[in-house]
């Protein structure tokens, strides 16, 4: 199994996250021995963002670090862990929300594929960009 870098590399839907994630300096830390959940957008989340946003913050390593950061979870939480919980602190430091009720929502996104397996955590696909306060 590969961890969880190399899983999105090889997904192919997650370039524009796998460039932000080498920008910020980020690619060790998330090659790391973890565990680590990372909420993953996918290219067509970023996608969705405003024109120029995602140029901007390529230029902007602190903010893109706190955006990044601000989708993983220390500890590895499958699925059926997360339909149970309301909220989880990220790396980031602020909590992001969940709601379990109709599928499975972080803040504003929809999970659209769980429990991804990596050998240093779990990835579970997002559908927009989550956005620090």
């Amino acid at each position: 199994m590969a961890n969880i870098v190399d899983t999105a590399v090889s997904a192919g839907s997650f370039n524009t996250l796998v460039a932000a994630v080498k920008a910020a300096g980020l690619v060790d830390t998330l090659k790391g021995t973890g565990p680590f959940t990372v909420f993953a957008p996918t290219d067509d989340a970023f996608a969705k963002l405003p024109t120029g946003t995602v140029d901007a913050l390529l230029k902007d390593v602190p903010k893109l670090k706190k955006i990044l950061t601000y989708h993983v979870v220390s500890g590895k939480v499958m699925a059926a862990d997360v339909t149970k919980m309301t909220s989880a602190t990220t790396v980031e430091g602020s909590d992001v929300k969940i709601d379990a009720s109709e599928g499975v929502k972080i803040n504003d996104s929809t999970v659209t594929t769980a429990d991804v397996a990596a050998d240093n955590g779990v990835i579970h696909i997002i559908d927009t960009v989550l956005m620090p306060a």
